[in-house]
């Protein structure tokens, strides 16, 4: 087998495929989370906290020098904080679409099977059993 023809079959798996789905729909998820985050909660905690944009929040370690052109030196905690609420979002995300999946599972699982129908051997000694019953 050439490489290249097993390197196809390798992309072709169905597991490949379905990897490369997920990775390209958790990236999108994740700029929407990020959206949600920075644009929608993050300033309305903010308004609630008196105006605090976390973004912005830092502790400085060296201020810039613009004369020598030397950049600012930050410990940027607020954008940490940012992160953090949005690991929570996609973990609490995760953690409903795990739970929905373990729910349809456990109905699939509970749905009665039928009962197998009796054997040849089992039809034939019923029959013994019931023409026995009769004489």
């Amino acid at each position: 087998m050439s490489f290249v023809k097993e390197f196809k079959e390798f992309a072709m798996r169905g597991s490949v495929v379905d990897l490369a789905v997920g990775m390209v729909i958790g990236a999108a998820f994740g700029k929407i989370v990020t959206s949600l985050v920075d644009d929608i909660i993050m300033p309305t905690v903010g308004y609630f906290t008196g105006g605090v944009d976390f973004s912005d929040m830092k502790v400085i370690l060296e201020p810039a020098d613009e004369a020598n052109e030397i950049a600012e030196v930050a410990i940027n905690y607020g954008v940490f904080i940012n992160v953090i609420i949005q690991f929570i979002i996609i973990a609490f995300c995760i953690f409903l679409v795990v739970k929905l999946i373990n729910q349809l599972k456990r109905k699939e699982e509970a749905a009665p099977e039928e009962p197998a129908a009796p054997s040849n051997e089992e039809q034939l000694l019923s029959e013994i059993r019931d023409l026995l019953k009769n004489k």
